[in-house]
């Protein structure tokens, strides 16, 4: 690739220390990201050389349009944006999108192109299937969209359900009654609630039967009309439930599916998830969205943790293609 000369002018001198960071900080990230691309700084002008010049312009271009949009840049951010400027799309179209002001005052809002798809999907369609792995923001943003279309009257209620299955603990050994021992299983969506609406909302929500929080086989029997209704981990669905839960949606309703294919607990390995894109993913209202490593939020070395899981199984299928299955040697379909 030719060497390449080019230069930033950043619209003000204001800018310029959110820009580079205190001590320089952003700026040692961008030429880390672009080692073979040398960058000059003088006053508010960028002068860039190297193979990767206009790539990195176009970076400190996006960077410079999320400070004029009042976004606070941060290391995290500053990666997330170099990653995607290398895949040639466009971060201040992405994390320009708010779905949700805390009750804190926290702007919510996706940080990932593929969050983005994710947000988008919800809004337009009747089932979103949200499938990746941990980290992705799948269940915190679909409670962010929840409580947003609470807010904006789209639904009346809110509710939240998860299937209660044992991931090596055994629920009759807790102590409590039914909702004290499934409670565990459904903290992370309570946990979400109280980022969104604080503690003191949530209760009330709560208290109201506005929010509500039960575990899957409290679905059964049930017609759930004007509500946002989010089943989360849906990978430990029996294909029976997901059938039970998918056929409780009725009027004025929107739904949130999500999952992780390579977490399955179902005792069997008989995942709801497994084939529904291929049955359904053709009925107009229903859109899967599939989260990678690269929409990770996490600290980073969750994303390498991924990485490395999706690479050892890549392999291990490699291996297992050499010699496939046989009908009834009992292999559990992924």
């Amino acid at each position: 690739m030719a060497a390449t000369q080019v230069k930033i002018m950043v619209p003000g001198n204001h800018l310029m220390a959110g820009l580079l960071g205190e001590r320089d900080e952003l700026l040692r990230l961008v030429e880390g990201a672009f080692a073979d691309t040398t960058v000059h700084v003088r006053g508010n002008e960028i002068s860039l050389d190297g193979p990767a010049a206009e790539q990195v312009g176009r970076l400190f271009e996006e960077l410079v349009l999320l400070l004029q949009q009042g976004q606070l840049l941060e290391p995290a951010l500053v990666r997330r944006t170099i990653d995607m400027v290398k895949a040639d799309e466009r971060p201040s179209e992405v994390l320009s999108k708010e779905v949700l002001r805390s009750t804190r005052g926290r702007s919510i809002r996706p940080k990932t192109s593929g969050q983005k798809r994710y947000v988008d999907a919800i809004k337009e369609n009747v089932i979103t299937f949200g499938v990746g792995p941990a980290g992705t923001g799948k269940s915190w943003l679909a409670v962010a969209m929840a409580v947003q279309a609470l807010q904006s009257k789209e639904v009346d209620r809110i509710i939240l359900t998860r299937p209660a299955v044992e991931a090596g603990e055994r629920l009759g050994f807790l102590p409590g009654d039914l909702m004290a021992k499934v409670d565990p299983y459904l903290r992370p969506l309570y946990d979400a609630l109280h980022d969104m609406v604080d503690a003191e909302g949530a209760a009330r929500l709560l208290e109201r039967g506005t929010v509500e929080v039960a575990p899957l086989a409290f679905m059964r029997g049930r017609t759930l009309n004007s509500s946002f209704i989010i089943l989360d981990e849906a990978q430990n669905t029996t294909p029976e439930q997901m059938k039970m839960f998918l056929t409780r949606i009725g009027f004025g309703s929107k739904v949130v599916v999500t999952g992780d294919t390579t977490q399955v607990d179902v005792p069997g390995g008989r995942s709801g998830l497994d084939r529904l894109e291929s049955m359904l993913g053709h009925i107009d209202g229903i859109e899967f969205v599939h989260l990678s490593s690269r929409d990770v939020v996490r600290h980073r070395i969750v994303q390498d943790i991924v990485d490395a899981y999706e690479s050892a199984n890549a392999r291990q299928s490699g291996r297992d293609g050499a010699h496939p299955p046989q009908p009834g040697d009992g292999a559990a379909a992924s």
